[in-house]
């Protein structure tokens, strides 16, 4: 939109989606379900780009469902839909979390996870599959680039990762829990920058990683509190204790301020790296994610971002 393109954004709800509207941008609400309405709003478009997904851990059984459909069955509609209508450029957001746990090591678009591990989330076998679902789309011949954000934060970001940065920035965060998983950190405004250059520039057929800054979550936080010019939260939730209660939390469908499975939520952040370097898009693409400590300043310091 800043550089001038009419842009339309489909989306479940105008309504809270209003900050994005201006001009060249069209707020167009769609839950994504009829193909022959997302082929009438592809159609003639330079470009489309399918960031479209649901983001939890920890959810019931009753709820897989539908995020099954949220992120592999948009996905599928979507990418299918576009190269029906013959757009020539389809970016689909990933996640570097299709990586699965990298184990402290920072690792590549050309890594493959051990098949023999599992999957560390009902969210995680979720993406992993839309992401097969594109390379086979892409080795049919469709005009797919794939993106591989990290762990955002940042303005208008709404994960319980960048509220917990934005809590000990201005401390408000009273304990740390998982300290020692590990995220690469793209702030959002570098992220979008990023997925651009991937949609105008990146290789059809090619992946690229957008994370940034590689840090455990209790480096991260204490940077965020000395950032704001607090002290890291002193307590650290043990994960031998949320082993413990998990069998009752999971039973009664969550404990208040837990979520629905805590075993899923262990499995999926206690020790595990999300780790990845972006040398690819940097190289290629020009891609810059700012420093984690300069980025916290910039969304809550005050600071232009």
């Amino acid at each position: 939109v800043a550089r001038g393109d009419s842009v339309v954004a489909l989306v479940r709800d105008p309504a809270r989606a209003t900050f994005l509207e201006g001009h060249h941008l069209t707020l167009a609400p769609s839950d994504l379900a009829s193909v022959e309405g997302l082929r009438s709003a592809m159609a003639g478009a330079d470009a489309v780009a399918h960031i479209a997904g649901s983001y939890r851990v920890g959810i019931r059984a009753d709820e897989r469902d539908v995020m099954w459909e949220a992120n592999v069955g948009t996905a599928e509609r979507v990418l299918d839909a576009a190269s029906e209508v013959g757009v020539p450029r389809i970016l689909y957001v990933s996640t570097l979390g299709v990586h699965g746990n990298t184990r402290g090591r920072v690792v590549d678009e050309t890594w493959r996870r051990d098949s023999t591990d599992g999957f560390l989330s009902w969210y995680d076998e979720t993406k992993f599959r839309a992401h097969e679902l594109a390379q086979a789309r892409i080795a049919r011949g469709a005009p797919i680039v794939i993106g591989m954000p990290g762990q955002t934060y940042g303005p208008h970001d709404h994960s319980t990762a960048s509220r917990q940065l934005e809590d000990a920035f201005a401390g408000r965060l009273r304990y740390v829990a998982f300290p020692d998983t590990g995220l690469a950190w793209a702030h959002v405004h570098d992220l979008a920058d990023g997925l651009v250059a991937v949609l105008d520039r990146g290789r059809i057929g090619e992946s690229y990683s957008l994370g940034g800054e590689c840090r455990r979550m209790a480096e991260s936080i204490a940077i965020a509190a000395r950032a704001g010019g607090r002290r890291p939260p002193p307590m650290r939730v043990p994960t031998t204790f949320l082993r413990a209660i998990a069998p009752i939390n999971d039973r009664l469908g969550g404990l208040p301020g837990l979520p629905a499975n805590v075993r899923e939520t262990i499995a999926s952040a206690d020790g595990v790296t999300y780790w990845a370097n972006h040398d690819k898009a940097t190289a290629e693409l020009g891609y810059a994610p700012r420093p984690l400590a300069q980025g916290i300043r910039d969304t809550w310091g005050g600071d232009p971002a």
